[in-house]
């Protein structure tokens, strides 16, 4: 494949990920806010997850298939998606008794 060739098949996936929905889920005191986020259906969105805690965390997700872990004061990206519509449950895996919440996908 010549340079030419791979530069192009390169710009096809660049901006269907620059125009991806991003939403942020911040993780303070061992929660997440929101606990309730709503997603559109059948398109892929990257989730940013904001840890200002000082100690790691898990995001983890049996529904969503994704575990990240998302050391303190640092953020991460997960992508998901494209779900259809439905409830998506997420947790902290080391904080399960506060840390946990939903992705709303309509």
């Amino acid at each position: 494949m010549s340079a030419a060739s791979a530069l192009l098949l390169v710009s096809f996936f660049i901006p269907a990920a620059a125009m991806a929905a991003q939403y942020t889920l911040v993780i303070k005191n061992h929660r997440f806010s929101p606990n309730r986020l709503t997603v559109p259906a059948n398109e892929r969105v990257k989730l940013v997850i904001d840890n200002r805690d000082a100690t790691v965390e898990e995001f983890e997700s049996h529904d969503l298939h994704r575990e990240k872990l998302v050391p303190g004061h640092s953020k991460s990206v997960v992508w998901v998606g494209p779900l259809g519509a439905g409830t998506y449950h997420f947790y902290g895996e080391f904080h399960k008794e506060t840390a946990h919440g939903a992705l709303i996908v309509k």
